[in-house]
Order: C-alpha cells, then structure tokens, then sequence
C-alpha cells in the first residue's frame, strides 16, 4: 500500500482548508450524521452551492455537469476529510447518492433537472430506502407502487429518513412486482416530499434531538417519468450508487483522532493513573488501525483491487472502536459522566454525552454489525452459509 500525497494533491487540500475556513457555516455541535436545526437549513444550503461553484463538490461527476474529469480519484476524500477537520457542517441529505444513481441510470432530461439543482442547493435530497421490516435485509421491502397510467402510486412506511424534515425530493426504492423473486420487482423512484399522500413524522432519539424521520406514504402519486432506470430493475441501481459512497469514510478516520485528542485533554490529570495511561494508548492504537484501514481500502479503490469485505470491515472496525472511545470519556468524568448537554458542570458542554449515545447508530446505520459479520464470511472469505440462516444475509 503507497498512499503518499503528492505535491498537487497537497496543494488541493491546501485550497480546500483555506476555503473551507473561510465560508463553512459554523460549528457542528454534535457528531455523527446529524440534522441541523431549521434555522441553519438555508445557511447550509448556501454552502453546498458554493462547494459545487468552487468544484469540490461534483468531482467525479460528468465534465457537462459541472465535474472535472481530470481530478485525481482521492480530491473527494480529502474535501470530506477538512469538512470533518474544521468539524462543521457536510452538505446534508442523500444528495450524493441521488446524484450517483440519476448519472448513472436517468435520462438525458433528469440529470439536466437534478444534477443542476444538487448544485445550487435548491433540492436536499433523502434516502427512503429502511422500513421496519427491512433494515439489514432491504430487499425484504414491502412499500408498493402499482402503475395506473402515467403514474405510480405509492403504499407503504420508510423509517430512519436522516433529514426527511427538509427534504424537497426522495430517493425511493418500493416494490412494483410482488410476484417477483425479492432483489427483482423492486423500482426506484424520485419523489416530491410535498406530494399529496406523503407524512414525514420526527422521531425523538435517546439523544434527544430528532435526525431521523418515519415516513408514511398513502396513495403518493409519482409521474412515470420520475422512475430512474428501469421499471423493476431499482436493485441495480440501488446497488450502483451505494457503492460510490466512498468519501465519506476518510471523514471518520480525521473525526477519530479530533475525539482522541479531545479525549487526551480531558484525561489531562488522570493520566498518572497507568490503568487510563493503558487504555488510551489501546484506543490510539486501534485509531492508527483505523486509519490504516482506511488507506489500504483507498489503495485498492486506487488500483481497482476493491474486496467485497474491505468496506464491511471497515465499517464495523470504526463503529466499535468510536463507541468505545466515547464510552471511555464518558467513564473518564466519573460521577460527572451522569450529567448531560444543558447541564451547567458537564464536561465539554456534554458532546461525550451525546456522541457516545449516538455511537449505537454507527453500529446499525449501513447494516447492522452482526448481519455484516456473516456477509464477511461468505462473501469476503468464502465460507458455507449457515443452513439455518435465511436469505437476510445475501441481501
């Protein structure tokens, strides 16, 4: 693995520190991937339009829709990972996931549409993909669209919609043939979220903020021509723009070594203790992994060597290891640790709190760790399946 920068690339990052500290829209208090409140929404949007101007956002998008087809393959991860250095706020929504799938599967008339407004930052995009039914196992999805005329309408519930409060337009999955076998049958969709029919409800979280959203469709009509790719053919296209998800896993190697740091100040005087000395020195350790982890998934992307398991492994390496560092701040306050955000005494005004509360979701979010476990083993290392499994884990 040869990940070292070279002098264009440093350069790029260069530019993106300098402008990311000039117009980001302020601090973000709580880590994780979060909803702002509804006042920061349009400071927000006017940020991500000003990343697309400034063309870091968009790169690997085609040149006539404003990407740069001579960027260097790791420009994308390096603007996620000084977003995440400055700690403030990413554009919000399923905007980079929308985009991938609209490039790579809608027409010449949608991508026009859309791809220009994602970079104005008229539309916040949302992904209504989970339903109670069909988190880890997606293609158990049940949500129906049957087709009368020129349109679909659509029955059905998502749930865990990060940002479904300010969406303008949804990323839908939902099944247009039930007869077929489960991965087939399935069609995606862009959806209005002010259609008649369409009832985002907050959910309150243990956090106490509310980042994710149920979403309850009724009779939600969708004009034929919103369909992205092919009628019943939405897996592949589902599948295809999930795997260009790339960028923001750099981000979360930088916003480890923030937290160990932070981690470091706040153990400041328990640091004679050689019990605290040892477990900091392991959670260090585990964040150079980490980071190791992430270059050699970098380096394979790089040289088109990809493994199946590489972002599986990843993921649940990160997920594990960032709730154990925040349960160790929380430990490291002692009786203060009971306090939380609004509290007058609490450490750091509770973001250890809040971050390790919020750690659970990383270990769910992107497929539960235990699903993940047994897609490793079967896809990643070959092993048999487990004949009493269902089909859960190869979807």
């Amino acid at each position: 693995m040869r990940l070292e920068p070279t002098p264009e690339l440093e350069a790029f990052r260069r530019r993106v520190r300098a402008f990311v500290a000039e117009h980001a829209p302020g601090v973000k208090a709580h880590t994780g991937v979060r909803a702002p409140a509804a006042d920061l929404v349009p400071a927000i949007r006017t940020w991500t339009a000003k990343l697309y101007e400034a063309g870091f956002l968009g790169i690997t998008w085609p040149a006539e829709y404003g990407g740069l087809p001579d960027a260097h393959p790791l420009e994308p991860s390096i603007v996620a990972e000084e977003i995440a250095r400055a700690r403030t706020w990413p554009p919000i929504g399923a905007a980079t996931l929308a985009a991938a799938a609209v490039i790579e599967f809608g027409t010449d008339a949608q991508r026009a549409h859309y791809l220009s407004r994602i970079r104005t930052g008229e539309d916040i995009w949302c992904q209504l993909f989970s339903e109670p039914g069909a988190g880890s196992d997606l293609a158990a999805l049940q949500t129906r669209a049957r087709r009368e005329g020129d349109v679909f309408v659509v029955d059905g519930q998502k749930v865990w919609t990060t940002n479904g409060q300010y969406a303008d337009l949804g990323y839908l999955l939902a099944r247009t043939d039930p007869d077929a076998p489960k991965h087939r049958g399935i069609t995606a969709f862009v959806l209005d979220m002010r259609s008649p029919g369409v009832d985002v409800r907050p959910l309150r979280e243990i956090t106490g903020t509310t980042d994710f959203n149920e979403v309850f469709l009724d009779d939600a009509r969708i004009p034929a021509s919103n369909v992205i790719g092919e009628v019943d053919g939405g897996w592949r296209v589902a599948m295809s723009s999930l795997g260009h998800e790339r960028s923001g896993v750099a981000a979360r190697g930088v916003e480890l070594f923030a937290a160990l740091d932070d981690l470091l100040r706040l153990a400041e005087e328990a640091l004679e203790d050689s019990a605290t000395r040892q477990a900091i020195g392991e959670l260090a350790t585990r964040t150079h992994v980490n980071a190791a982890m992430i270059g050699l998934a970098q380096s394979r992307m790089l040289h088109g060597t990809e493994q199946p398991a590489d972002a599986m492994l990843g993921k649940i390496f990160f997920s594990e290891l960032n709730h154990d560092l925040t349960a160790f701040g929380v430990r490291l306050q002692g009786t203060q640790g009971l306090l939380v955000e609004g509290d007058p005494d609490v450490a750091a005004d509770g973001w250890w709190q809040d971050a390790q509360l919020y750690s659970r979701a990383y270990t769910i979010a992107g497929g539960a760790n235990e699903v993940l476990r047994t897609q490793i083993a079967e896809r990643g290392l070959g092993l048999p399946r487990d004949a009493g499994q269902t089909d859960k884990s190869r979807s």
